[in-house]
């Protein structure tokens, strides 16, 4: 897993998953961070909040894939795979 911070517009946290979890499992951020999700695994994965109605939903990323969400508010936003319910991780916007 890396996590980089691009700090010339906004934040931008880059969250990579593989091995059927989510790294780091949760991750604090300010409003206005993007966080971006890179499917590193070989198999399919998605991004889903828990929430109802959801926050973001993924599509189905496939190697290599990317999904990425903008936080515009406090909260704790966790969220799993749907394919894999297990995999499970939260982001903690501040």
């Amino acid at each position: 897993m890396s996590l980089l911070q691009d700090w010339e517009q906004r934040f931008c946290s880059v969250w990579e998953h593989s091995a059927f979890t989510f790294g780091p499992a949760a991750l604090t951020v300010p409003v206005g961070t993007t966080v971006t999700w890179i499917n590193k695994d070989d198999i399919p994965h998605t991004v889903v909040s828990t929430d109802d109605p959801k926050a973001f939903k993924s599509k189905v990323l496939d190697t290599d894939e990317k999904f990425s969400f903008t936080f515009s508010k406090p909260g704790t936003f966790p969220y799993f795979c749907s394919i894999h319910p297990k995999m499970t991780g939260k982001v903690i916007v501040q």
